[in-house]
């Protein structure tokens, strides 16, 4: 008799302390790893072969399997931090997140892919678009009609109600020239919207995202400056490239910025410094052997 009470209470302990330990229980993220393991072979190659239809078919498979496991249950809660060769970008309050990768296809083939995952288990897919832009600082865009580039920052601003999120990214564009950009993202009744008009250039000139086009010999500035509370960049001058491909841009030593005003606009700020170089400076040798990573980066 004791012994069926003690039996019986053993299992009634049991089956009480069962519904709180399995709502607690970590979830089995097994499959995420196998498929981040996957995701970053396949960067490798897509980084990395010499073949063409090689990397264009580890975009592909990136893509597929992308899509696959963000729209798997509990997919936002692995954070993939092992994964190499794919941007994943998280703003401040972590709302959503976005994957971009780049595809090199030849010197002025540069094509890109994405998917933004909103934390209420929402999937986008990114797609590319660019190359067909004629106004591309002047457009609203969507997930399926995407200005494609590689984010490396998101900056957010504003209260939630009317918040959007400034988007920093590299566009490898062509080989003489390169790109860095400003998208703006917002969400209009949950759907996500690629462009706003909030930067201010003057009376009655407002953009929609902003592109800045440069010569791909040196490196240059485009982010958001903790410090100074403002988006810093380098003032370009333009010359003609010593490579025959005409008119590049080059920093001149100067920083023009953006300010944030308090009616939501980035306000042009013409000169931020009063120093001036001269002339543009120029790395030496020009287009040297050096590898670069996907940002124009040198190693030094």
């Amino acid at each position: 008799m004791i012994s069926r009470l003690i039996q019986s209470f053993i299992c009634a302990l049991l089956t009480i302390s069962a519904v709180p330990l399995a709502a607690q229980a970590p979830q089995d993220f097994t499959y995420f790893e196998m498929v981040e393991d996957s995701l970053s072979g396949l960067a490798k190659t897509l980084l990395r072969d010499t073949l063409a239809e090689h990397r264009l078919k580890a975009g592909t498979e990136i893509k597929n399997l992308l899509q696959e496991a963000l729209s798997a249950e509990y997919a936002f809660q692995y954070p993939f931090s092992g994964l190499q060769g794919i941007s994943i970008q998280y703003p401040q309050d972590s709302t959503f997140r976005i994957f971009t990768w780049q595809l090199y296809m030849s010197e002025n083939d540069y094509r890109y892919g994405g998917f933004l995952q909103h934390s209420s288990g929402s999937v986008y897919q990114l797609e590319d678009h660019s190359a067909e832009v004629r106004m591309p600082e002047y457009e609203v865009m969507s997930p399926d009609y995407w200005y494609g580039t590689v984010y490396y920052n998101i900056k957010q601003t504003g209260k939630k109600r009317d918040r959007h999120y400034l988007l920093f990214g590299y566009d490898g564009y062509e080989l003489f020239r390169k790109r860095k950009l400003i998208d703006v993202l917002v969400f209009k009744d949950g759907e996500p919207t690629f462009g706003a008009p909030v930067f201010q250039h003057g009376p009655g000139k407002v953009k929609h995202r902003v592109v800045r086009e440069y010569s791909a010999e040196v490196s240059t500035r485009l982010n958001y400056d903790d410090v100074l509370e403002m988006i810093m960049f380098d003032h370009l001058i333009g010359q003609n490239g010593p490579h025959g491909e005409g008119l590049t841009y080059y920093p001149d030593g100067s920083y023009e910025a953006y300010k944030l005003e308090k009616d939501g606009k980035w306000v042009h700020v013409e000169k931020v410094f009063d120093q001036v170089s001269e002339e543009a400076p120029r790395p030496s040798p020009i287009l040297d052997n050096r590898k670069k990573d996907i940002f124009g980066r040198g190693n030094q």
